[in-house]
């Protein structure tokens, strides 16, 4: 089993739709603010910082990072052979 937490996060400005693919897993909403927020599964702490990269690479400043529920479990296939 691996565990899931649910992240969101929110970045200054509107993230281009085109950029997805670097954002893998993740949700953008675009806000009347000027803001993004990104809403999503990550495996774990790597896989943020990853993302968290991702965005600065990308020149998004960031506004917040949060854990918005609890841990899940999620069935990894490889691991259940």
């Amino acid at each position: 089993m691996m565990k899931l937490t649910r992240y969101q996060i929110r970045v200054q400005g509107h993230i281009d739709p085109t950029w997805q693919d670097w954002l893998p897993g993740l949700t953008l909403t675009h806000t009347p603010k000027g803001e993004t927020l990104l809403t999503g599964l990550l495996a774990d702490q790597a896989a943020l910082q990853g993302v968290l990269t991702n965005l600065y690479n990308l020149g998004y400043p960031l506004l917040s990072v949060n854990s918005i529920d609890q841990e899940i479990m999620s069935s990894n296939k490889e691991e259940d052979l």
